[in-house]
């Protein structure tokens, strides 16, 4: 599988960042190997907080929160997903798909012997990590969602995504910063947007980037359509505690914590919470806050 490695300088001197790259090689899928970039912070022999993220961001979207969890005990672990961050990106847009992008995470999980898990799971972060948990539940002990869903393509997709996924593949530029700048309800400075853009030195880095909208089950005969069916089935009989902690300013998850919260025994119970002000990317806009929730949830 032919690939692009960004190089280390891009990271160098990001505001707010300030962690070790950690490395894990997965297989590819095709007899070769990746290397799967991850912060892992706090304490070994804890519980870890599992944080994933979705498209187009990378682990910096994570830099508020892992402080908060680790200054509170816990283990705080969150990787860039193939084709982000300091991930290895392939360059061929077939090479991204659903599965592969639930295989190359779970070897992560796997390899770093986790166990305990609470998932945090936002955007693409969701899409993938109710996968796993649905795959493997003995190693999650529970769940935040957070303006994310999982899709059969058994119902139409909103127009706000729609609308997304046409962008995403006529746009001329597509500007990684400038989107989460968009998806953001607060003001970005133009260092914060350039750390997003960092992984991507050009275009050719951006397959990933590009292709992850269209990997997004949106019709019945989806590939990853009954794969996810079966997710569902597994998450409707999920006892384990489950937390909505949607935001108030996200036109394309509005609504999915309530079919979370109608499907997912998990939630009955939960101190679901709307995090005001945030917006697709609240974990940039109202980073330390929802750490904070989510730690009342685990220590209440």
């Amino acid at each position: 599988m032919e690939y692009l490695r960004t190089a280390d300088e891009r990271f160098k001197d990001l505001p707010g960042y300030d962690y070790q790259p950690q490395y894990v090689d997965v297989p590819s899928g095709d007899g070769d190997t990746l290397r799967v970039h991850y912060i892992d912070e706090g304490a070994r022999g804890v519980p870890p907080v599992l944080m994933l993220h979705g498209e187009p961001s990378w682990c910096y979207l994570y830099r508020k929160m892992v402080p908060v969890f680790v200054a509170a005990g816990y283990r705080a672990v969150a990787p860039d997903l193939i084709g982000f961050g300091r991930s290895d990106k392939p360059v061929n847009r077939e090479d991204y798909t659903y599965h592969r992008h639930v295989d190359w995470i779970r070897s992560l999980v796997e390899q770093l012997d986790l166990s305990d898990i609470t998932l945090f799971g936002q955007d693409w972060g969701g899409l993938i990590g109710l996968r796993l948990a649905a795959e493997d539940p003995d190693r999650f002990a529970r769940i935040v969602a957070a303006n994310t869903f999982l899709p059969t393509g058994d119902r139409p997709p909103g127009e706000a995504f729609l609308r997304w996924q046409q962008y995403s593949q006529e746009t001329p530029n597509f500007h990684v910063g400038g989107i989460i700048r968009g998806g953001c309800a607060t003001q970005l400075s133009s260092e914060v947007i350039e750390a997003y853009n960092a992984p991507f030195p050009d275009d050719s880095y951006k397959a990933g980037a590009r292709q992850f909208p269209m990997l997004v089950p949106v019709r019945p005969d989806d590939p990853a359509s009954e794969a996810n069916r079966r997710a569902w089935q597994v998450l409707g009989k999920w006892e384990k505690p489950f937390l909505c902690a949607f935001s108030d300013s996200d036109p394309v998850t509005r609504g999915a914590d309530e079919l979370f919260k109608r499907m997912v025994p998990g939630t009955n119970g939960q101190p679901h919470t709307t995090i005001k002000g945030g917006g697709h990317f609240l974990q940039e806009d109202k980073g330390e806050e929802l750490a904070h929730v989510i730690l009342g949830w685990l220590k209440p």
